[in-house]
């Protein structure tokens, strides 16, 4: 028996007695009365709404009543009041057998509850062959009861932005700077020292030793590039527009990182460590290496060489590839096992001399020295962006253009100082 039945009835039925009460009339016979109460029992509202017309009759008997009065000059006060408050009421029992009815559809729609997977799974053909043992394996897809859709889902959108690729800049925080205010550096660089000093009996000649100079010109060079992103992203996305000025800052010092290596010195490219001049051949041919380990034996070999010539080596400039190679030989070659690398916070060494890993670095060559009296950067500008909407038709688009640039040179003041070559020479 649907409850909303009930209550509903139960409800009507003490309505109606009441208005009867109110309206000192009889609105309901004791057979309609009956009637009612049994919707309790067979949950009709077809006698509820026999009730409600009973009351719309009522209602209009009063109304005729009132007419008559009022043509005698007044409706009598017990008349009006027994037919606002049956007006009253009736208002109220039309709305409540709409709610019995609304509530009663609802009950009779409820579907059976969705069945559990266990249920799923017990009721499929493939149990019942497994459980019959007509089969060694049971594979049952579980149904999901429940849907959606990307149109009511909404994502989970994370904070930031996921970056690209950033390599490390290595070369550059390993060698000295300092800052200029010109478009060219130029300095006095020692170019051959002939020493000639030796032991001098007392009052004989002395030895006369010899000092060249030259005079070096070194222009500052301009690193740049640019972008264009609309006006709205700029305005609207903080994060995004920030995520852009960092990107073109790393782009500019990356070039840099590889033109301080590798640049040939043609306007407007920097002079590299690697350019003619800016270094000396390390010179050692493959018949001095022995038969293993050959690359480990150059270097060594090298930083001797260095040591000798005045410049203790403070670094050992090499290509990543490269410096695998050479740790991968350290692990698996027997004659390696006497030798080691180490790991000096983050810092790889060889030979206690911290390797520099850089991209610049052309693959299966090598420079080694003192890297510190050798070169100097000298920073013009430090990386600058600057926006415009000034530039080309911008203004019409709504456009931005972000350009990053730098300016600086590097002075080499002591070629002698760094020796490079081939890593696995001829």
């Amino acid at each position: 028996m649907n409850q909303n039945y009930i209550r509903g009835g139960a409800f009507v039925i003490l309505a109606l007695a009441a208005i009867s009460a109110i309206a000192g009339v009889q609105i309901i016979s004791p057979e309609q009365f009956a009637g009612l109460s049994m919707i309790a029992g067979v949950g009709s509202i077809e006698l509820v709404t026999k009730a409600l017309d009973n009351i719309e009759k009522q209602l209009e008997n009063f109304a005729t009543k009132a007419e008559a009065e009022a043509k005698f000059g007044k409706v009598s006060t017990d008349t009006q009041t027994a037919i606002d408050n049956i007006g009253t009421k009736q208002r109220e029992l039309a709305d409540r057998i709409l709610q019995i009815e609304q509530k009663g559809s609802a009950s009779n729609d409820q579907t059976k509850p969705a069945e559990t997977w266990g249920e799923q799974f017990t009721k499929s053909d493939v149990y019942k062959a497994f459980a019959g043992g007509n089969t060694q394996k049971a594979r049952f897809e579980v149904k999901n009861t429940l849907t959606g859709a990307d149109a009511n889902v909404a994502p989970d959108r994370k904070p930031g932005i996921v970056s690209g690729a950033y390599q490390p800049m290595t070369l550059e925080s390993f060698l000295p700077s300092m800052p200029t205010t010109s478009n060219a550096v130029e300095f006095t660089r020692e170019n051959v020292f002939t020493n000639s000093a030796a032991e001098a009996a007392e009052g004989s000649a002395k030895a006369e030793s010899a000092l060249t100079w030259t005079l070096v010109n070194m222009p500052v060079s301009t690193v740049a590039h640019w972008i264009k992103i609309s006006r709205q992203l700029a305005a609207d996305n903080a994060a995004l527009a920030a995520y852009v000025d960092t990107r073109m800052r790393y782009g500019v010092n990356l070039k840099v990182e590889q033109q301080l290596v590798a640049g040939d010195g043609t306007a407007p490219n920097i002079s590299g460590i690697l350019d003619s001049g800016n270094y000396t051949a390390h010179g050692i041919a493959d018949s001095a290496l022995g038969s293993t380990l050959k690359k480990l034996v150059l270097i060594r070999k090298i930083m001797a060489a260095s040591w000798a010539a005045g410049f203790a080596a403070d670094g050992i400039l090499l290509n990543p590839a490269d410096w695998a190679a050479i740790e991968i030989d350290l692990m698996t070659t027997a004659a390696g096992q006497t030798l080691y690398s180490v790991t000096d916070n983050g810092q790889p060494r060889l030979f206690g001399v911290p390797v520099i890993q850089s991209v610049g670095m052309t693959a299966d060559n090598v420079a080694v020295g003192a890297f510190a009296q050798a070169y100097m950067i000298h920073n013009r500008e430090g990386v600058v962006v600057e926006m415009s909407d000034s530039d080309s038709d911008n203004f019409t688009k709504n456009l931005i253009t972000i350009r990053a640039e730098r300016r600086l040179a590097l002075a080499t003041e002591r070629p002698a100082a760094v020796r490079a070559g081939d890593l696995t020479p001829a």
